[in-house]
């Protein structure tokens, strides 16, 4: 299994969140597209957050950041958001 992080901060990324959080099914019905998709999560810090994707490969974490990406700027354009910072790599132990 593969999974990736982003990280978002800074500009727009309070308004981001509080969206994403209106929006639940309208994001779930996108991250189920990504190919080989283990899982997904969103993390509120109060002042941006942090999403989480899990897939069997790096192939599907790949796309989940054009899905995600794609989603953020067709319905959050208008915010600004300063791009996330990405972290990745191959997980060691995913508890369900």
């Amino acid at each position: 299994m593969h999974a990736n992080m982003r990280y978002y901060s800074g500009a727009g990324a309070k308004e981001l969140f509080d969206l994403l959080d209106k929006r639940k099914s309208d994001v779930e019905a996108a991250m189920r597209k990504v190919p080989k998709f283990v899982s997904y999560t969103l993390i509120s810090t109060g002042s941006g957050g942090v999403s989480v994707t899990v897939c069997q490969d790096k192939a599907g974490t790949d796309e989940s950041v054009k899905i995600a990406g794609a989603w953020v700027k067709e319905h959050a354009g208008g915010l600004k958001v300063s791009p996330p910072s990405v972290s990745e790599g191959p997980v060691i132990l995913n508890l369900r």
